[in-house]
């Protein structure tokens, strides 16, 4: 057996997330079956970041083990042939027998899009949240700043979070306005379920004037996401590289 990683990029917004439900279309499903044809033997995948319905991929990552004898041009153009438009692979690497797409990653790096103006978008639907009323972009990034660092997120993960621990260690949060949409980049070791929407959804208040910055420490200390704002729909929300040693050689996203 040989190990495989592989580089994936999705719309999620046409799946019912990433992991396999009977009877519901998802990611996992998808790729697996596609893998499998090409493979001529049943795979299984891991990786590393599960996504929920909605939420798109710029930069996923998954591993799969295999007997079969295929080069990495193969697995690639095989696996995209069996997919449909909507999700695909970028690349393919051979890598050691002890890399694990999701054990083996350093930090998660997400996107969260605002469409910011009166007239909603053709273009942007589905690939960001429209909100009418005027932000604010500087105060969003002032508030998120209390957030980084390593701290109990209890206040922003979601009421069925299974992560045994709510404390999380985060690298980067910044705000910034390009035209009409407003980006909330962040980065993690790792993120509870919905954590980074629910920081989209407080943002959003904050950059509205609904709350001031230093609600953000508060709400933070407190450890109460019923005080939290409502969590951000998915649509805006994208995985767009996760990080791994160096000594992996993993390509980065485009």
């Amino acid at each position: 057996m040989t190990r495989w990683a592989m580089g994936v990029e999705y719309d999620g917004t046409h799946f019912c997330g990433w992991q396999q439900q009977s009877g519901l279309r998802t990611l996992e499903a998808a790729f697996a079956t596609a893998i499998s044809q090409v493979a001529d033997h049943a795979i299984s995948l891991t990786c590393g970041g599960r996504t929920d319905s909605g939420v798109r991929a710029a930069g996923q990552v998954l591993h799969f083990d295999s007997d079969a004898r295929r080069s990495a041009r193969a697995w690639v153009l095989g696996t995209n042939a069996n997919l449909d438009r909507k999700a695909s692979v970028s690349w393919a690497r051979l890598v050691p027998d002890f890399f694990h797409a999701r054990f083996s990653a350093l930090r998660r790096h997400y996107r969260y899009s605002i469409l910011n103006r009166s007239a909603r978008s053709a273009l942007h639907e589905g690939r960001s949240l429209w909100v009418q009323a005027p932000l604010d972009a500087q105060l969003m990034h002032d508030g998120g700043q209390y957030l980084l660092g390593e701290h109990d997120f209890s206040a922003f993960r979601a009421a069925g979070c299974q992560s045994k621990s709510p404390v999380r260690r985060l690298d980067l949060l910044a705000v910034h306005r390009e035209h009409d949409l407003v980006h909330i980049d962040v980065a993690a070791n790792a993120f509870l379920h919905h954590m980074v929407r629910n920081i989209a959804g407080l943002l959003i208040e904050v950059g509205r004037g609904l709350r001031p910055p230093e609600a953000v420490r508060a709400l933070l200390e407190g450890r109460d996401r019923r005080l939290n704002a409502p969590t951000a729909d998915p649509e805006g929300l994208c995985l767009r590289r996760i990080e791994y040693p160096a000594a992996f050689h993993l390509p980065d996203p485009v």
